[in-house]
């Protein structure tokens, strides 16, 4: 067996069951891309960075993603559709077939780490059947230095391989594709898929079990950013709701774009890297992601303008998933290590496609945690097959798809957190319509919505007048700096009051019926927030 690159020279993977034929050890990026080039698996975009297909997979498949029920998880998961159970027996089955298909095979493998507080570093070793899926681990987990390479010893293992399919029958599978948690033994078994995103939420599901449950840290879905004051600010919110972009601020430092851990006097981001969408993007719009896609990146699914290697952002011809991966010292102001204080300020961001949220409303503590356990957006037409009028979508906690644990576990922590910092602001922010629904009202504006957060960071909508949402509750701010008041109040952008009037007691009740689930958890505080619904309805 051939082995190159920098390695622990007790590392063996022979000790796992492989046996490949050659091991390509902690590369460099820029080895790493010319080899995906080599190999005529990738190509260079005009911008420098590398750009790749995933094939059939361009997103994560939550249904085929399972988790080992043995002694340790049994009464730990929140077993349901979301963590679906798989048997110690059809894991073992499955990890020996796995480790026989590296058989003879040349492998990428990397050593990286998770958790920017040193309080709570895990350890990771990557075991790739592509470089370019290995150049994607390099960008998005924390980079060891070379000394600390040569002595680290993995504390989970992720073991990749995209051209080895599954047998239902045999492995206990939905179909072909799998992406398998053992807690037990600490290893991630990813098949069938070559979607790099499949590795990065393996190990934030992985985090979302070990920090609430053994260590009381508050794991989040989140990104997070710091001003020139050290105040820190939070932004929760599902895909395509504005996480990434809003938290890429000129005037403030990024910790992380996607996942972190709230501890005591401590948020700290999980990874060491950005995974941003990249549909329709500009270098006008958002600056700071556009200028990352440089040497090193890793741009996946798009295409380029004809007879160019200009990528065409507008494209969506393979997916509206578009993806770019890249280490997170491509932002100029990225903060490292990425870790700061409690933060000021949290925003739960929501993509309203019905047009009925304010743009910025202040959240009471018991709004907060409603608002948090609902994790509520909406799909727009044309994002998914079949999606052809708005649709709410409703995620506990900004992220239901990777809490291994019940939802109210995560909701606990954080108001346990809010009563020890009762100066901590929390805001919902609509990044969707106005003015009416998806098709009729516009979108709002990005410039507009950085304004009202600028503004509720500066501590400029502290004195302001409130208005209460006569059915949500939420206390909307009657001027803003930098913000047309109109847009404030999001009845008066309506022409027609009475149909917003009706159109936001259907979203209420879209709420209310949501939350059915999660009611007999809720203490009085979070229930006394839920929307007022018709009396006469």
């Amino acid at each position: 067996m051939q082995e190159n690159g920098i390695k622990n020279p007790s590392a063996n993977l022979t000790d796992m069951g492989i046996n490949p034929s050659k091991v390509n050890w902690n590369l460099s990026p820029e080895e790493l891309t010319k080899q995906t080039v080599e190999l005529n698996q990738g190509t260079i975009t005009d911008m420098g960075a590398l750009a790749v297909n995933t094939g059939k997979f361009t997103g994560r498949s939550p249904k085929d993603k399972l988790t080992v029920k043995d002694a340790m998880t049994e009464n730990s998961v929140d077993w349901s559709d979301i963590n679906i159970a798989i048997s110690p027996e059809h894991f073992d089955k499955l990890y020996a077939d796995v480790t026989a298909y590296y058989g003879g095979k040349e492998l990428w493998v990397r050593d990286a780490y998770a958790c920017a507080d040193p309080k709570h570093r895990l350890n990771i070793r990557v075991v790739n059947e592509y470089p370019w899926a290995n150049l994607f681990c390099y960008d998005l987990f924390l980079r060891p230095t070379e000394e600390e390479v040569k002595t680290q010893t993995p504390d989970w293992t992720i073991l990749q391989a995209p051209g080895f399919e599954a047998d239902p029958a045999v492995h206990g599978t939905r179909q072909g594709n799998f992406t398998v948690v053992n807690f037990t033994k600490k290893i991630i078994l990813i098949g069938g898929s070559a979607y790099t995103g499949e590795m990065k939420k393996g190990i934030f599901g992985v985090l979302n079990y070990i920090l609430p449950h053994e260590k009381g840290v508050l794991s989040m879905h989140c990104s997070a950013n710091e001003g020139v004051d050290g105040d820190v600010a939070l932004f929760f919110g599902l895909s395509g709701t504005g996480k990434t972009t809003l938290s890429a601020d000129p005037n403030r430092k990024l910790i992380g774009d996607d996942e972190h851990g709230w501890d005591k006097g401590s948020v700290f981001n999980f990874e060491g890297g950005c995974y941003a969408k990249c549909i329709d993007l500009t270098a006008e719009k958002e600056p700071e992601i556009f200028n990352a896609i440089k040497p090193n990146a890793l741009v996946e699914n798009t295409n380029y303008l004809p007879g160019t290697n200009t990528v065409d952002f507008a494209d969506s011809s393979i997916t509206e998933n578009t993806r770019v991966a890249y280490p997170i010292n491509h932002i100029n102001n990225a903060k490292e290590p990425s870790i700061g204080g409690d933060p000021k300020n949290i925003f739960f961001l929501t993509c309203d496609a019905y047009g009925i949220l304010p743009p910025i409303s202040r959240l009471s503590k018991g709004q907060a945690m409603y608002s948090f356990i609902s994790g509520y957006t909406a799909k727009v037409a044309g994002t998914e097959v079949g999606v052809t009028e708005p649709q709410a979508t409703f995620s506990a906690c900004f992220g239901r798809a990777f809490l291994p644990l019940h939802p109210t576990k995560y909701a606990e922590l954080l108001g346990k957190k809010l009563e020890q910092h009762p100066d901590v602001k929390v805001w919902l922010i609509n990044t969707g319509w106005s003015g009416g629904p998806y098709g009729i009202g516009n979108r709002m504006k990005l410039s507009l919505t950085r304004a009202m957060i600028t503004a509720a960071m500066n501590g400029e909508l502290d004195n302001v007048d409130y208005e209460a949402h006569p059915i949500f509750g939420f206390n909307m701010p009657t001027t803003c700096p930098n913000v047309p008041s109109e847009v404030l109040i999001p009845a008066n952008t309506w022409s027609d009051k009475e149909e917003y009037t009706r159109k936001a007691y259907d979203l209420a009740a879209m709420f209310v019926k949501n939350f059915e689930k999660y009611s007999a958890q809720a203490n009085e505080e979070i229930l006394a927030a839920a929307p007022k619904l018709m009396q006469n309805a």
